[in-house]
């Protein structure tokens, strides 16, 4: 494995610290398929009363979560709307057709962010069998492939107030709300009451090995784990992953302003040699994304670039380049990516 000096290819690559560890080893476990692992069941607990809900379930994860909440609103035929660079539309592998039958349509977003006329221009319903009916819609907050996109509060409610009153049901992809909770100050329960499902990772920015959790009515989670253990996710004495997520909720959540704050510097680093890469009015959490065709650069060139002076990125689209900030991303870490981004922003 390549040793970098920055490696902000992704959130997900944090190693537990030793804190963390030691939560691990010291874990009281059980049998979480019987219900009787202690340690996941608080973790359930907590986080379902942080986001405003009822009862939770812990995933291996993301993607698991998410799959588990469209199944449970959206009958096979039926279909979700979310906008276009949506995390499970894009990046799940066409799960949600492949496992429940859901049809999937969107709507375009810059950066990803909620548009509410957009979004409910979508939805479709009281049709008959002429067309497909819309059961859920999705938003994802913060937007990964928008570039870490805050979603405004006010337009996450409106969609609430327009979809409850055709009967559709909203699910939220909050692999990273912990990142727009500290950025925006809403809390996390504002955010969470205004959706039937959440999403929420722990192996991201909280730095967790393995993780997420799936929230929503105590009925809709008991349905949730009998397909968790369809899909293959019934776990055993899963406590040892649980303490970490637990670790990271009580150590690592306040801390991810650091990660925005480092963001925000390199980006604007990178727009005092070449504007046109990004607009640093846009970097709200620990998220970048550069335009390098801006510049002339294709993203595979750019990349390459970075990476001879061992700082590693990921190319999002032919011109487009992603940089996440995370736990094991320090400020010297960030003085090596600027220097290195700078250095290739202008050579060319």
């Amino acid at each position: 494995m390549a040793s970098y000096v920055a490696d902000l290819l992704s959130d997900t690559l944090t190693r537990p610290t030793d804190g963390m560890r030691e939560a691990m080893a010291r874990a009281d476990v059980g049998d979480d398929v019987f219900g009787e692992d202690p340690t996941v069941r608080a973790l359930e607990e907590r986080v379902a009363g942080m986001l405003g809900h009822e009862a939770a379930l812990f995933t291996p994860t993301g993607s698991m979560a998410n799959q588990l909440g469209l199944r449970l609103h959206v009958p096979p035929g039926q279909e979700l709307v979310s906008d276009r660079l949506a995390h499970v539309v894009r990046a799940e592998l066409g799960a949600a057709a492949v496992f429940s039958g859901i049809t999937s349509r969107t709507w375009s977003a810059p950066r990803g962010l909620l548009d509410p006329a957009e979004a409910m221009s979508l939805v479709t319903t009281g049709v008959g069998p002429y067309q497909v009916e819309t059961a859920l819609l999705v938003v994802e907050n913060t937007h990964n492939f928008g570039g870490g996109t805050v979603q405004p509060l006010p337009a996450i409610r409106e969609v609430r107030a327009a979809t409850r009153e055709v009967g559709v049901a909203m699910h939220l992809d909050g692999a990273r709300l912990w990142n727009a909770h500290v950025a925006s100050g809403v809390s996390l329960e504002n955010y969470g009451r205004e959706f039937d499902t959440v999403s929420v990772c722990l192996s991201k920015g909280l730095g967790a090995p393995v993780g997420s959790v799936l929230v929503g009515s105590a009925e809709r989670m008991a349905e949730a784990r009998i397909w968790r253990k369809r899909y293959g996710g019934g776990m055993r004495q899963v406590g040892v992953l649980a303490a970490a997520g637990t670790y990271a909720l009580d150590h690592h959540v306040e801390r991810l302003a650091e990660d925005h704050a480092r963001a925000k510097r390199f980006a604007e680093a990178c727009a005092e040699v070449a504007p046109a890469v990004v607009d640093t009015t846009t970097v709200e959490t620990n998220i970048v994304v550069l335009d390098v065709g801006a510049v002339g650069l294709s993203s595979a060139a750019f990349v390459e670039g970075l990476a001879a002076h061992r700082v590693r990125a990921y190319a999002v689209g032919p011109a487009a380049v992603r940089l996440v900030w995370h736990l094991d991303v320090d400020d010297a870490g960030t003085d090596a990516a600027v220097t290195a981004a700078r250095e290739v922003l202008t050579a060319r």
